[in-house]
């Protein structure tokens, strides 16, 4: 028996039959090296790279100590932004599959508090959140924290980057003393372990796979001038001609920057910074991730906690001042096998920062030029889908399948051309082939008496409009 085999922990057989099914058979080296120290109750730090599998490397052992019979919160995870809360509570769920009935609750922001607040009324064994709406629950006393037996803090650099340290104090100070604390970081800086050792006892450090493996991911440096640097990523994305990127900036005003611009080019381009409303953050990360845009121009704090599946390279914009945000950045592409290239723009002022980044990751940078060529390329595609808005959600009982059936039923279309489906509280997306985007528009509005913004899902009535580029 293999003793990176789920088979190898002392796990009863029916969590391993469910881990089985969902394609759990080797544990990741961070699931390897951490669930035999979390299953022995030690507190742990734990750093390691974005997709690592450490849901399940902190997720298994919070699960495996819950009393499924006890309607009380006895697992708390904390994380950065929403987006990254929802995907830990939907691999939690998943997990949860093999122990019976337990009860997941996401507290975020940008959603009504009365909602939640009657979710916790009827009992959660695990609340996943972040630090603002916790501490806004806890100060409501609609969340009673009395009987947590672990506590995860993920993603912690960022959560302290954004600004949540007070939060992430107070929400502490609320837990029992004994418990088990579970700290997971992509970095850990000597300023983030200052601030956070007293939330551990005696804790066990780890660092696993912390750097993402050089053969899977291409880096390119350019040298440019102190201007031009918006035509140097456009000359980028013509010459590589990515399906998906994300381009990095330092600040919310060079991603705005970046954005309009590259949008005023023709190509498909959307920004993501802090201080987005909550509905057009979550428009914008649909459209990229179900392809309906090509580009996506953030801020490092706004891209946190995002996985898109098959990101094909990755453009620094901005080169960062820390090496090990370089890493990060770098690392979401080239997963899970598949090649990825990261390409970094470099003014005279930013070498220093280039030589921060080869001494970290103990290589010498790649320096190319750019191909002036690339600009006389064939003109750039749009983006191959195109998100539809449905004014309707969770709330009104939508379900994918809901969605998909009045699609490939009523508007005529094969399921090839239906992408991804985004549902919300109250709204849904709907990733459709753009050559088909109006053929389901018409059938499912059917000449419905509510007007030509109207379709018909489940027999009843949803506006509906197109997200434009």
């Amino acid at each position: 028996m293999s003793d990176t085999a789920f088979s190898s922990l002392p796990l009863a057989a029916p969590f391993l039959a469910n881990l089985a099914q969902l394609g759990y058979q080797q544990m990741t080296p961070v699931q390897a090296a951490a669930l035999p120290e979390a299953l022995a109750g030690r507190d742990l730090i734990v750093q390691a790279k974005t997709g690592s599998g450490k849901t399940a490397a902190f997720g298994i052992g919070m699960l495996l100590k819950l009393n499924p019979t006890l309607f009380a919160v006895q697992g708390l995870v904390m994380c950065p932004t929403r987006e990254l809360a929802d995907q830990v509570a939907n691999e939690l769920r998943r997990l949860a599959r093999g122990i019976g009935n337990v009860k997941v609750v996401v507290l975020t922001g940008g959603v009504p508090m009365r909602p939640q607040i009657a979710s916790l009324e009827f009992g959660a064994h695990i609340v996943v959140g972040t630090p603002g709406r916790i501490r806004d629950h806890l100060q409501r006393r609609t969340l009673d924290l009395a009987r947590l037996r672990t506590l995860v803090l993920d993603e912690a650099d960022r959560m302290t980057d954004m600004g949540f340290y007070d939060e992430i104090a107070a929400i502490v100070r609320e837990c029992p003393a004994h418990r088990q604390t579970l700290l997971f970081s992509a970095t850990y800086p000597d300023d983030i372990r200052a601030a956070t050792t007293r939330f551990l006892r005696d804790p066990l450090e780890l660092a696993v796979d912390t750097v993402h493996a050089p053969a899977r991911i291409e880096q390119r440096f350019y040298e440019i001038g102190f201007d031009g640097r918006v035509d140097a990523v456009a000359q980028l994305l013509r010459q590589y001609r990515p399906g998906s990127a994300i381009a990095f900036c330092n600040t919310k005003a060079r991603c705005r920057e970046v954005a309009d611009a590259l949008h005023e080019m023709g190509f498909s381009a959307l920004a993501l910074y802090g201080e987005m409303e909550q509905r057009d953050r979550d428009e914008t990360l649909v459209r990229f991730a179900n392809r309906s845009c090509s580009v996506l121009v953030a801020t490092d704090v706004a891209a946190r906690g995002i996985d898109i599946a098959g990101l094909e390279a990755v453009i620094n914009v901005d080169v960062s001042k820390d090496p090990e945000v370089h890493v990060h950045r770098v690392g979401r592409t080239g997963r899970a096998g598949a090649a990825g290239v990261a390409l970094t723009l470099c003014a005279p002022n930013e070498k220093r920062w280039v030589r921060l980044i080869e001494e970290a990751q103990g290589f010498t940078a790649e320096w190319h030029a750019l191909d002036a060529a690339a600009d006389d390329a064939e003109p750039v595609e749009p983006a191959p889908m195109v998100t539809l808005c449905i004014a309707g959600g969770k709330k009104e009982k939508l379900r994918p399948g809901d969605l998909l059936g009045a699609l490939t039923g009523d508007a005529g279309l094969t399921k090839e051309q239906v992408g991804k489906i985004h549902i919300f509280e109250f709204m849904s997306y709907v990733a459709l082939d753009r050559a088909c985007v109006g053929q389901a528009l018409a059938r499912l509005n059917g000449g419905n008496p509510l007007g030509p913004e109207f379709g018909t899902i489940k027999g009843r009535n949803f506006k509906m409009r197109v997200i434009e580029d």
